[in-house]
């Protein structure tokens, strides 16, 4: 995906929580906000170090990020995606499937 589907600035992230529009479960939390000033969907992604080291974090980002390039998620929302620590034993098709439901929840798919 383009750099400019990516949010960057601490400030964008805070909006995005401060809004509280949001769905999670054991290994996720999914944030959204409605930007329509914005013609395509914004994402960021946090991974803490309780998680795993570097090379466990980047892997997991690499994964989410993929599976939000072939999803069909709804444009002009910036999404905030929170990893939690008891997410590291999941496979591949075990994150998409947790991340589906999410989305699904939040009706953005």
């Amino acid at each position: 995906m383009d750099k400019s589907y990516h949010v960057r600035k601490n400030e964008d992230i805070e909006k995005i929580i401060k809004r509280k529009d949001t769905v999670g479960d054991a290994y996720f939390v999914v944030y959204k906000l409605d930007q329509p000033a914005i013609p395509h969907l914004r994402f960021a992604i946090s991974v803490p170090k309780k998680y795993g080291n570097a090379v466990e974090r980047n892997l997991m980002r690499r994964r989410i990020r993929e599976i939000v390039a072939h999803t069909e998620l709804k444009p002009n929302y910036d999404y905030f995606i929170v990893v939690k620590p008891n997410a590291a034993p999941l496979t591949f098709a075990e994150i998409r499937a947790d991340l589906y439901k999410l989305f699904a929840r939040a009706k953005i798919i």
